[in-house]
């Protein structure tokens, strides 16, 4: 081959050598977006130096056979040069769609081979041949439909390729400033030079300045890639790492203004705000946060708590705050990041009540244990003595007479304790059901005073009813028969002779119907009904040492709540105390 090297071809050869080895490190080192600038490079390399070498040649026949070279990297520089601009714009998923890909890759393969047998149906260039006019020969090309078919495909990639990019460079805030203005100037040389190429504008006629608009372009990238750092702290990085994050991430420049911020922020500021984030200050999206505000102004990184209201809901958040300024960025910026500690808050709190209730079983669990290992034995082993005794005629049917009242009272208990611990316990099973149904509730009543009543009259206490008509209510029959009874007997066990029980029940309306049972006996302290409205069980002795189970009222509260009923408690020491009960009357 002979050559004529002028500074045109030079100046092509050694650019697209430095290309070349540039292209040969990017691609060894780099993954990811920045291999797409290192295919970029390898084609502008071929074409840069296949088209020195055209320059230089003297015969038509060198220049066509370089042109069928330099065709390689022709086509393949726009191609990567949209891949480029796709993936940066984050439309990788658009590219993996095989479609997409026939239809970018097609018109690329057709051109090549298009030029590559031109000569036989001269689509692509309709004449070539060699302009010797100028200060050294160059190649003079009549263009065929082919070519402006492929100037078209060439185009179309570097406009939807730009638009993408422009785009996205449009949305990302200023710290990538430099970033974006150094990589939009590379995607807008070539396309000015390409065009002034089609147009005629040139420095001399025949010449195609676009390999050197490319040159200039890719080095331009090389020095956002390696000088600014450009994809390493690349926009699209941001998003695929950020917008996936549960936590709220905001950047402020050093007026505490947005200058960036993801996805999840959003939900952590009023809805008028939504579309009018990046330029507001952070206290006027977050409401007033004044402990954030001072962490701000005295540039502090840390952490605070906030307590933010939106039309989302009331977040309880976690506010850590850190503080860059980095000269390369010729600017402060702050960075927080906004974990939401609501669900955390709220699991700690509904943790540290499961561990309290399961503290009150476990008390309550204790407390029945020793309740059956002695309250409960002792009046069985009693029994069992006196009968034994009865047996071997060890004391007379008058002694025995004496003592069937202490044996009844001891009976009566043993049995009050038993029936309250095996409803309670069999109510707290696992799938224990409520048979809620309609029922007289009138009548109840009157069967557990009659059932009482020979309690009351030792006492000398009289038992007073004021009920109404068709008491109809609707719960479980057994367990509001259990509250009764233990309201009752409680009653009974705390008056003094002489005494009297009201027991009175209405209507209060449509839903509910209203039972007092009201004593003038010893009265309750207000620590014990404190004890009561907590679910504790405690004990204590009648007005004539009669004991007390210790959980009758605890199986009440319980019995009540689960049948969507209610208790309240007045009561005065020494005046007596009144225990009202709203019983549904209906399905609720």
């Amino acid at each position: 081959m002979d050559f004529d090297f002028n500074l045109y071809a030079l100046s092509l050869i050694i650019s697209g050598i430095i290309t070349l080895l540039l292209s040969s490190y990017i691609l060894s080192n780099e993954k990811g977006t920045v291999r797409w600038v290192g295919y970029l490079m390898l084609s502008n390399s071929i074409w840069s130096l296949a088209y020195g070498f055209e320059l230089a040649s003297t015969t038509l026949s060198q220049m066509k056979f370089l042109i069928n070279i330099e065709y390689i990297g022709i086509v393949a520089v726009p191609f990567y040069w949209f891949l480029f601009c796709m993936d940066l714009s984050g439309k990788e998923e658009w590219l993996k769609k095989t479609g997409n890909q026939l239809l970018i890759t097609a018109v690329p393969i057709l051109s090549l081979i298009l030029v590559w047998t031109n000569h036989v149906h001269h689509l692509h260039y309709k004449m070539l041949s060699v302009d010797y006019s100028g200060s050294f020969p160059m190649l003079k090309i009549m263009p065929g439909i082919a070519f402006y078919f492929f100037i078209g495909y060439f185009y179309t990639l570097l406009i939807v390729g730009n638009y993408f990019l422009i785009r996205k460079f449009r949305n990302s805030d200023r710290i990538y400033k430099k970033q974006n203005q150094v990589i939009l100037t590379a995607a807008m040389i070539p396309w000015l030079a390409n065009f002034s190429y089609l147009v005629g504008l040139r420095p001399i006629p025949n010449l195609d300045i676009t390999p050197f608009a490319f040159q200039l372009s890719t080095f331009l990238i090389f020095i956002a890639i390696y000088r600014f750092k450009f994809l390493s702290v690349l926009p699209v990085a941001r998003e695929k790492v950020l917008e996936l994050m549960q936590d709220g991430f905001i950047v402020l420049d050093y007026r505490n203004r947005v200058i960036d911020y993801n996805s999840a922020f959003k939900k952590y500021i009023s809805v008028y705000h939504s579309d009018k984030i990046i330029g507001k200050d952070i206290n006027e999206l977050l409401q007033y946060q004044p402990e954030l505000l001072d962490l701000l102004n005295h540039q502090e990184s840390g952490k605070v708590e906030l307590l933010v209201h939106t039309a989302n809901g009331v977040f309880d958040l976690e506010a850590d705050i850190c503080f860059l300024n980095e000269n390369k960025l010729n600017r402060n910026a702050t960075i927080i990041k906004l974990q939401d500690l609501t669900n955390v808050r709220q699991e700690a709190l509904k943790s540290k009540r499961q561990a309290e209730e399961l503290q009150k079983l476990n008390q309550l669990k204790d407390r029945i244990f020793s309740i059956m290992a002695h309250d409960l034995r002792g009046p069985l082993l009693n029994l069992a003595e006196v009968l034994k005794m009865t047996s071997d005629d060890t004391i007379s049917a008058e002694e025995f007479k004496d003592l069937s009242p202490t044996l009844t009272k001891d009976i009566s208990y043993t049995t009050d304790l038993l029936e309250n611990i095996l409803h309670w316990s069999r109510s707290q099973l696992k799938g224990y059901g409520i048979n809620k149904d309609l029922f007289d509730l009138k009548n109840l009543i009157n069967t557990e005073v009659n059932y009482h009543l020979k309690a009351a009259t030792g006492k000398k206490i009289e038992i007073i009813q004021q009920l109404a008509d068709d008491l109809t209510a609707h719960a479980d029959l057994l367990m509001m028969q259990i509250v009764i009874r233990n309201l009752i007997i409680n009653a009974i066990k705390f008056c003094h002779e002489n005494c009297r029980i009201n027991i009175s029940a209405t209507y209060l309306n449509p839903d509910y119907i209203g039972l007092n049972i009201q004593d003038n006996g010893v009265g309750i302290a207000f620590e014990n009904i404190q004890k009561i409205f907590k679910g504790e069980n405690f004990s204590s002795r009648g007005t004539q040492n009669e004991k007390g189970t210790g959980i009758g009222l605890m199986v009440c509260w319980d019995f009540m709540a689960r049948n969507e009923g209610s208790i309240h408690i007045e009561s005065e020491l020494g005046k007596g105390t009144t225990f009202k009960l709203q019983i549904p009357r209906r399905s609720l």
